[in-house]
């Protein structure tokens, strides 16, 4: 999916998914097969559901400091989350129109983890006495988009990010990948039957060998029912750390949400279900397995 209007949301967004989308392959593969079945005309007409980010709850960085990005873009904070298993905390954000994406922002509560990682961490993060945020003209979308990708810390050595991996992959994928994007999301439902069930889109993915996350099931499904969700497994790539050290390691993934219709709302006609007619918003149960698709019991598959 592209981002055509050229406004400067536009630009912003371009500017992470271009990059994302020629290091995850599976983009490209999923929407060639799209298109060569017949399922879109082009990639564009893809509804991109959410995009998702991790940061690290530290002073200067973490969601406090991310999130003015997109809220000065136009974006909305709305409902929080709360992941104790992993120690993390998310907020998701509504878009300023229906055509952009949501957005979803995690944070690792370093505070919670051991004395040891707090200190790995604190080696790459102590130096960032003030909020990066704040240097960048947010209005100059230039600056906005390389920010996406600059080294905020310096590379990690892979003994850091192996003694982290131990205790959070999550914490671990942040210290090397820092605010790359996670993933993006293709919107099932908006998709021609019968692709527009997820059962059926897991097994036309499969078809094409993507490999999907099966943790908590391959689709994971919220409490009413309305929210359903799967996700590949990242995609492993070579990363070369200080010292030269070089490791293949989980980078990003794709994910596919199907977003049934409120009960309120299910005696519409089918040409007028718009985006506010169907579930909003997230589910933890689900994103607490889909963050699993960079864990090493996943990724160890392909």
């Amino acid at each position: 999916m592209n981002f055509q209007k050229n406004t400067s949301l536009d630009k912003v967004l371009n500017a992470l998914f271009v990059p994302y989308k020629k290091s995850v392959t599976d983009v490209e593969k999923i929407s060639k097969a799209m298109i060569d079945t017949h399922m879109i005309s082009n990639e564009d007409e893809i509804v991109n559901d959410h995009i998702a980010f991790r940061t690290l709850g530290v002073p200067n960085l973490g969601i406090s400091s991310f999130e003015k990005i997109f809220l000065h873009y136009g974006y909305t904070k709305m409902d929080s989350y709360y992941f104790p298993g992993k120690k993390l905390d998310a907020y998701w954000y509504a878009p300023p129109s229906p055509e952009y994406p949501r957005i979803f922002i995690s944070e690792l509560r370093v505070q919670d983890l051991s004395t040891k990682a707090q200190r790995i961490i604190s080696e790459y993060t102590n130096a960032i006495n003030t909020d990066p945020i704040d240097t960048i003209d947010l209005d100059d979308t230039k600056a906005v988009g390389d920010f996406f990708y600059q080294p905020l810390w310096k590379l990690p050595t892979l003994a850091h990010f192996q003694q982290l991996s131990e205790e959070s992959e999550y914490a671990a994928w942040v210290i090397y990948n820092r605010y790359y994007l996670n993933h993006y999301t293709i919107s099932v439902h908006d998709l021609p039957s019968p692709y527009n069930s997820l059962e059926v889109f897991n097994e036309f993915l499969e078809g094409l060998g993507v490999v999907l996350n099966t943790s908590g099931g391959k689709i994971k499904t919220s409490n009413d029912g309305l929210l359903r969700q799967s996700s590949s497994v990242a995609e492993m790539v070579e990363a070369t750390f200080s010292h030269n050290e070089i490791m293949k390691i989980s980078g990003s993934y794709v994910e596919f949400a199907e977003r049934s219709i409120l009960p309120e709302f299910v005696s519409l006609d089918k040409n007028e279900i718009q985006r506010e007619h169907r579930r909003e918003g997230f589910e933890a149960a689900n994103a607490d397995k889909i963050f699993e698709s960079t864990y090493l019991e996943q990724t160890s598959k392909k």
